[in-house]
């Protein structure tokens, strides 16, 4: 499920990623959880999302999966940039197949980049 909606965002098909989320459902891309009351908001939550993602790896915790992406390009609005081939984690709640929590969470493969200078 989770990969079949990041497959539909990569490839730009907005409405079908939109097909995964349940109504109402909550989003939260840094910030407070959002009400996604009706399709309309679903389809521009999923518009937001400048970067289109890979699955990687997806594990559970407690009721959240916790899913790790690769970034990618995607068509449409928004371009991902400097973003591409960065990892970004999101935490779903998936009930009756259908997405019903999308809470990006930080990023645990993230490391901090090398200290500049010379190696010692």
């Amino acid at each position: 499920m989770i990969k079949d909606w990041a497959d539909e965002l990569r490839a730009g098909d907005i409405e079908a990623a939109a097909d995964r989320f349940e109504i109402p459902s909550l989003a939260a891309n840094g910030t407070a959880p959002v009400p996604l009351s009706n399709r309309e908001q679903v389809i521009r939550f999923n518009e937001s999302l400048p970067c289109g993602a890979e699955l990687t790896r997806a594990e559970t915790e407690g009721k959240y999966t916790i899913a790790t992406f690769e970034l990618t390009e995607r068509p449409g609005a928004g371009q991902c940039g400097p973003g591409v081939g960065e990892t970004a984690q999101t935490a779903f709640l998936i009930e009756d197949g259908r997405i019903v929590e999308w809470r990006r969470v930080a990023n645990a493969e993230q490391t901090a980049p090398p200290a500049e200078g010379p190696v010692v």
